[in-house]
């Protein structure tokens, strides 16, 4: 890995700017306050893809045409279709188990797990939106997965939770997800979530980022007007200062900051009661909101100073804090849900959404990956892996779109790659288990290296069953239909 993060300096300015367009989620633009989407996030990267093409070079991962052949072969009669990636209509915030049908399948596989990571490799696919809408119908009304946790704030994430029956479903979507997933896709989702609100099995909205994503609370719950405007300008000055290059100027700043959060987080056991009646729809709002503020202050002493070393050193196209704050955001992250699924909501089942490089099992081992280090998947305690099941979506052809929202051409499907050969299905939407297969002729492909792209043009290598249990291909995708 020491190579490819080589390769990614010496290529200069061309490539540091598109490790800021493409980054993984919101790890720079969530600070510099972009108009109108402040999470439309600036994750990062691409690399020269020198490291790659000596990796399929070698004999490890050369693939002859025969043995292609049987893996195609092998795919095409165990993989599954998907009839469908619409979401489906709830009648009374239910929907007929017969609407699920292709997806019995999952069944067995998800029996006794707790909690089901669902990834996408690209923010921008209007399919995956759709997609995983669907899975999420699913998994709750069949399955019992009441918990859907996104890849964004642990905050905007509750405080939609709290108010989910005030508010529309665009609104709700809008104030608790980051702006790459604001679009017409993604509307159905939260139409559901609100459907779901008055039956004995709502769908409940969860966040486990910590990164900044907009004034984050209600604070007529302060009944504190001078303490509530301190919040709104702290919550301003963060957003500021995490795209700053000032280092000495925050360093002298942050303990005003810290002293703001700390005085609002002093409030809410206080003011309990006006915080429930705030927050009418989450009995947790509490703790919740405890945590929030917790997490505020963390990223006040130690993230934004992470973030603002990054700024500096990548003029230099130096990665070293970059990669730093990628990995302080996902351990924060896992603690995030680790604390939700075991202190929040410790009876309930998971869903998780967010990228393929948060979720899969091993993204240090990733070759090409502009992310050489562990990540949130990679750093989950073995013994909930074992509960979990992760699923890696990917497509085969058609556009995309970066988190800036600028449409890219899928590149075309490289023989012998993760996307040529679940293709052999044939089918608009294929499924294939690994986790419960065994290494034999047929499916030797899931031990050995692959390749497989990200957000649809970068090239990594892989071997698929160290990093997923079961795979997701969707044949043609378009850029979501977004919504400002």
């Amino acid at each position: 890995m020491i190579g490819v993060e080589n390769l990614s300096i010496r290529d200069g300015k061309k490539h540091v700017k598109r490790l800021v367009l493409l980054s993984l989620t919101a790890v720079i633009t969530s600070f510099t306050g972009v108009a109108g989407l402040n999470a439309a996030s600036a994750e990062g990267g691409e690399r020269k893809q020198q490291a790659v093409y000596a990796a399929a070079n070698s004999e490890s991962v050369r693939t002859s045409m025969e043995t292609l052949q049987d893996w195609k072969k092998w795919t095409a009669d165990h993989a599954y279709s998907l009839s469908s990636i619409q979401p489906e209509a709830a009648v009374k915030g239910k929907i007929p188990a017969d609407r699920f049908k292709d997806l019995d399948m999952l069944k067995p596989l998800l029996h006794d797990k707790r909690i089901v990571f669902l990834g996408e490799s690209s923010h921008g696919v209007a399919e995956f939106n759709l997609a995983k809408t669907r899975l999420i119908q699913f998994l709750h009304e069949e399955m019992g997965f009441n918990v859907l946790a996104f890849e964004s704030g642990i905050s905007n994430s509750m405080n939609v939770q709290g108010k989910i029956s005030r508010l529309s479903a665009e609104q709700a979507m809008k104030d608790s997800i980051f702006g790459v997933w604001w679009a017409q896709e993604t509307l159905p989702l939260f139409d559901y979530i609100k459907t779901t609100r008055n039956t004995d099995q709502p769908l409940l909205l969860a966040g486990f980022d910590i990164q900044q994503q907009g004034q984050f609370i209600d604070t007529s719950w302060l009944k504190d007007e001078k303490l509530a405007k301190q919040l709104a300008e702290a919550e301003k000055q963060l957003m500021n200062w995490g795209g700053s290059k000032d280092l000495k100027g925050y360093q002298k700043a942050k303990s005003d900051l810290i002293q703001t959060y700390e005085q609002v987080s002093a409030q809410v056991k206080q003011k309990e009661k006006a915080l429930k009646t705030a927050y009418p729809d989450e009995p947790q709002i509490v703790k919740l909101m405890e945590r929030a503020l917790n997490e505020r202050v963390r990223v006040v002493k130690e993230y934004v100073e992470i973030n603002i070393k990054s700024n500096i050193e990548m003029e230099n196209y130096d990665p070293t804090s970059f990669l730093k704050s990628m990995e302080w955001r996902d351990q924060a992250m896992l603690a995030n849900l680790i604390w939700l699924a075991t202190e929040v909501y410790p009876n309930e089942k998971f869903i998780v959404w967010g990228h393929n490089d948060h979720i899969r099992k091993s993204q240090s081992e990733v070759q090409g990956s502009p992310y050489p280090v562990k990540l949130m998947g990679e750093l989950l305690p073995d013994e909930i892996k074992k509960y979990s099941y992760v699923l890696g979506l990917y497509m085969a052809s058609g556009e995309t779109a970066d988190n800036m929202r600028n449409p890219m051409s899928v590149l075309p499907v490289k023989s012998g790659s993760i996307e040529d050969i679940l293709g052999s299905r044939q089918s608009p939407y294929t499924f294939i288990d690994i986790r419960y297969r065994q290494n034999e002729r047929g499916s030797s492909w899931m031990f050995e290296p692959r390749f497989a792209y990200s957000w649809g043009i970068m090239e990594e290598s892989f071997v698929p069953r160290d990093q997923y249990d079961g795979l997701l291909l969707i044949n043609k995708v378009k850029a979501p239909i977004y919504i400002k």
